[in-house]
């Protein structure tokens, strides 16, 4: 809901609530374009067409669901998982990680240092887009461990496979079994999943969105599609922002990280209603650590500090999305990078969604122009006189900005994709999670073929 009042084209700052109303305080230190209350230091509005838009607060209710988590960051945290180990009674740990963390740092010795006589063994064996078949070795070496607590150590991969294992552990059978399905002409169907889960705790690496999440994905290589799974039940009891550790991943890995990160959170931003203030503050703050520290990642290469706030911006867009957030404003640009990276192992998570973020923006833009707007109004790209479809595409130019300013790619042609690869990437995406609840509504898979031709 907004409130329009005319302005002088030449006003736009600080509001404050005063005894005679609103009023003009000076300049926004913030965002250009963006006014904050003085008084209650919070976003109520911007410029539009000459006129003064203020944001009214949303009458509809809202609900967060937070879940308990304990976060320890800083230098050799690590030392700390012991604790944590004892407040979960665990006898038995098993380590899921890759090949590079278990053979290339001394993070699995740190590990196995803090756990002494709990450390169960190991499953190395985790691998990008986790493939069906590592996360089946892995379920059975964790059972004959009879593991009672998992810890993941690494990125996205050794998350994601972890999660897997504990349901496998838990449910038997296969993961197709216990996967979403997709009934044609209905919505998806994603299964209830009962069965009690072992813990587990992560020890990142890298600043991945996958850190605090229920859901999981798996590459099935016999049909090249991925296999989705959802428990809330296999989040993350800890989580370890560890200095040294998030240092062991080489710069591109961590950037390709915060670079999925921030498609997330600029997508959540753009929801077609006005966010209620929890899911709001946490992804502004999310956006304004990426847009401070991504650019550090490769001229600061030993800043931990810069690691660790990527990472908390990873946990606050999760956090956002408990709160009430959501990816339907995006959910096109994440189906296709999911297709895209699960064809094309050479095209990283943060390559895709560098490719696909502003055009998917572009693709939806006469179906959210308001959400949009409210995206351009927070990165400081809604300037006065701009309507709602300005915005927009302002917004979809700032971001791909953005990622042309981190040297990432822009076009599909760029990963390896060939221009008759296009339409496979199209047919897969319509089997993904995420294209359902997109805010324009896709009905085949040609519309998507349309879009990529023009960014190939």
């Amino acid at each position: 809901m907004t409130e329009d009042w005319p302005v002088n084209s030449s006003i736009f700052g600080f509001v404050a609530k005063t005894k005679a109303g609103w009023q003009h305080m000076g300049r926004c230190p913030h965002l250009p374009g963006c006014c904050w209350a003085v008084l209650e230091q919070r976003p109520v509005g911007y410029i539009q067409s000459g006129k003064w838009r203020r944001v009214l607060a949303s009458s509809s209710s809202f609900r967060s669901v937070t879940t308990a988590v304990r976060v320890h960051g800083g230098p050799n945290v690590i030392a700390h998982l012991s604790d944590e180990v004892n407040r979960l009674r665990a006898k038995r740990v098993f380590v899921v990680c890759g090949q590079t963390v278990a053979h290339k740092t001394d993070l699995l010795d740190r590990v196995k240092q803090s756990l002494g006589e709990r450390f169960a063994g190991v499953f190395d064996g985790a691998q990008a887009s986790s493939p069906l078949p590592s996360v089946e070795l892995g379920t059975a070496q964790a059972r004959e461990a009879e593991a009672d607590l998992i810890l993941a150590l690494g990125g996205g991969s050794a998350i994601v496979t972890t999660r897997a294992i504990i349901i496998l552990l838990a449910e038997g059978g296969r993961a197709q079994d216990h996967a979403t399905q997709y009934p044609p002409g209905q919505p998806p169907v994603s299964p209830r999943l009962m069965k009690p889960k072992i813990p587990n705790i992560v020890v990142l690496t890298t600043p991945t969105t996958a850190v605090t999440r229920s859901g999981t994905a798996v590459l099935d290589p016999e049909t090249g599609h991925r296999v989705e799974l959802f428990d809330p039940k296999t989040r993350p009891t800890a989580v370890f922002m560890d200095t040294d550790a998030l240092l062991t991943a080489p710069d591109w890995l961590c950037l390709s990280a915060a670079a999925s990160c921030f498609s997330g959170v600029v997508g959540a931003l753009q929801a077609p209603n006005q966010l209620n203030p929890l899911a709001e503050g946490d992804l502004l703050q999310a956006l304004n650590l990426l847009r401070r520290d991504m650019p550090l990642v490769k001229s600061q290469p030993d800043n931990g500090q810069i690691r660790i706030d990527l990472c908390s911006a990873a946990f606050l867009m999760n956090r956002a999305m408990d709160s009430g957030a959501s990816g339907s404003a995006l959910g096109v640009v994440s189906s296709l990078a999911h297709s895209l990276d699960s064809g094309y192992p050479e095209c990283s998570h943060g390559d895709a969604y560098a490719i696909l973020t502003a055009p998917g923006i572009t693709f939806n833009r006469d179906f959210n122009l308001s959400g949009q707007a409210r995206l351009a109004s927070a990165m400081g790209v809604m300037k006065e006189g701009m309507d709602d479809r300005q915005g927009a595409d302002a917004a979809a130019i700032a971001v791909a900005e953005i990622y042309r300013g981190l040297d990432m790619p822009s076009k599909l042609r760029e990963v390896g994709v060939p221009e008759d690869g296009i339409n496979q990437i199209a047919v897969d995406t319509m089997t993904d999670f995420g294209i359902s609840r997109n805010i324009r509504p896709v009905k085949d898979s040609v519309e998507l073929d349309e879009m990529l031709k023009q960014i190939w």
